[in-house]
């Protein structure tokens, strides 16, 4: 009988729902202060997390939530960058 692996949990600070941390896109700042999206999850710095949704990733944005959880400001690039990013995952977190 094989055991299951309990995925870790992030919650996505868009919505502020708890999902599965492969579900989530990971933007992270690293030591020397740029910002950029981490589709690995392994690059090391301050992280947060978003869900792959065009509405998560502007309640974020406009209510300055990414910028508080990362400390730093967000630079009109990595917006759009994400913005991007989530125009190629549609569809795959919406309810």
């Amino acid at each position: 009988m094989t055991k299951e692996r309990k995925q870790p949990q992030r919650r996505c600070i868009g919505c502020g729902e708890r999902r599965d941390k492969r579900e989530l896109i990971r933007i992270v700042r690293s030591p020397d202060g740029e910002v950029s999206i981490d589709p690995t999850g392994k690059k090391s710095g301050r992280g947060a997390y978003i869900c792959k949704s065009r509405e998560c990733l502007r309640r974020a944005l406009k209510t300055n939530q990414l910028a508080r959880n990362l400390s730093c400001e967000i630079p009109e690039g990595v917006a759009e960058t994400l913005l991007l990013e989530i125009e190629k995952c549609e569809g795959t977190c919406e309810e």
